[in-house]
């Protein structure tokens, strides 16, 4: 299974995604599995729990997949 995450900024901490997307119910849990091997970030097991993820990533963890998209801008902003 798929999930989309929009990214609102440059990037998002790896723990703080998990806890995000609610496959970690802690920031405690989330550092523990990233510590365990058990997070894959674009296919290769990533350790850091701030890594900074941007749009275009993709993490596996828990037979779920996360893609990282980048959030539109709010109405009337201009680019």
């Amino acid at each position: 299974m798929s999930i989309v995450l929009e990214v609102r900024g440059e990037y998002i901490q790896l723990d703080q995604l998990l806890k995000t997307t609610g496959l970690c119910h802690s920031g405690g849990f989330a550092h523990a599995e990233i510590d365990a091997g058990q997070v894959k970030v674009d296919g290769a097991v990533e350790t850091r729990k701030r890594a900074k993820l941007r749009p275009g990533q993709w993490v596996d963890y828990a037979g779920e997949r996360i893609e990282l998209v980048a959030a539109e801008p709010a109405a009337g902003y201009k680019v």
